[in-house]
């Protein structure tokens, strides 16, 4: 029988009025308590007053982390570096501040790493350009801001502001080939991130529409992490987040588009009939095992092999006999747009 998993729900790199946000903390934490969301985490631009000033705990249903996005001098290759307390020198290379979060003990997520849009030049693009580095933790493979503003035109930005979530298509090819091809040197987490900045903006020099309430941001992408043991079992919430960010570490985690469904029934897992492992981890000692996913409807599920199509089946469940060495991850589309994207799980026979 496969062991019991705990799933949980979260929200990954908002910003507050600590930096370019327009909601103070607490205020973002009670909008995400009237969600199904079980933990947020906070990503302000160069700053970790929040939790300096003692921010991150439970608020009700939600539990708070505090990171922080670093940038370049150039205010390129975003970072979103996790349990660390206190700022790196913002005179770093990105090679070297990759490297500074790990030796503080920390881990950090490129974020939106190719973005790219030219339409309107006083919002210029903000992608990863050091691949040559190996300190970097993770990927942030979705980003529901940078697809909005990477297909943001004149034409269309009146009705894109005015429905946001429509803009959620699909992550961007060329990350998850990245990612993927990373994975066959080393693991790297892969998660969603919503980037909420709940920016104003005059419609028409006039009108003042928040673009991306935190509540709509909320409701796109989100990442799932996967935990051998339930959240609140002790009375100290680094406890718990202590929890949340080894699951981020150790990429026990899968990633949602909210407007499709609740994903957190998702499983995925590989197991030769001693041994059964989830997202995240590695099946060895065997010449072969199935390769099993659980959805929580009808879909389409594909299973990749070092990032290529393995099989495809439609449907809630998917079961195919594997035998070649690599990693194996799975994603579920509805409607011809992806759903549900897993982390991988390595395949050493």
């Amino acid at each position: 029988m496969p062991r019991k998993e705990y799933s949980y729900t979260g929200i990954i790199h908002v910003h507050s009025t600590y930096s370019d946000g327009t909601r103070p903390v607490e205020e973002i934490v009670q909008i995400a308590n009237e969600l199904d969301i079980d933990f947020l985490l906070l990503t302000d631009h160069n700053t970790l007053k929040a939790k300096k000033e003692g921010k991150e705990g439970w608020y009700n249903d939600i539990l708070l982390g505090i990171g922080y996005e670093i940038n370049d001098i150039q205010d390129k290759n975003h970072y979103l570096a996790f349990d660390i307390d206190k700022e790196v020198d913002p005179e770093l290379s990105p090679q070297e501040y990759t490297k500074k979060v790990q030796e503080m003990g920390g881990f950090g997520i490129i974020a939106h790493p190719n973005e790219s849009r030219n339409h309107f030049p006083e919002y210029p693009p903000f992608p990863w350009t050091v691949w040559q580095t190996d300190s970097y933790d993770g990927i942030e493979i979705w980003n529901h801001m940078s697809e909005w503003m990477e297909g943001l035109t004149h034409h269309n930005k009146y009705r894109r502001a005015l429905h946001p979530r429509r803009s959620v298509i699909a992550p961007k090819r060329e990350t998850i080939r990245q990612w993927d091809a990373v994975n066959l040197h080393r693991k790297v987490v892969g998660i969603g991130g919503v980037d909420a900045h709940a920016h104003i903006h005059k419609l028409m020099g006039i009108i003042p529409v928040r673009i991306f309430r935190y509540k709509v941001s909320f409701r796109t992408i989100r990442t799932h992490i996967l935990l051998d043991q339930p959240l609140r079992a002790s009375n100290d919430y680094k406890d718990d987040l202590s929890l949340v960010y080894r699951a981020m570490r150790d990429a026990r985690c899968f990633v949602s588009h909210n407007a499709f469904g609740d994903a957190r029934t998702f499983r995925f897992r590989l197991e030769n009939g001693n041994q059964i492992v989830s997202i995240g981890e590695e099946l060895s000692g065997s010449s072969e095992a199935r390769a099993i996913v659980r959805n929580p409807k009808d879909v389409e599920t594909i299973l990749f092999h070092n990032g290529e199509i393995q099989q495809r089946k439609f449907g809630r469940e998917l079961d195919y006999k594997i035998n070649i060495p690599g990693h194996y991850r799975v994603e579920s589309w509805i409607d011809g747009r992806p759903w549900i994207l897993s982390n991988h799980i390595r395949f050493n026979p």
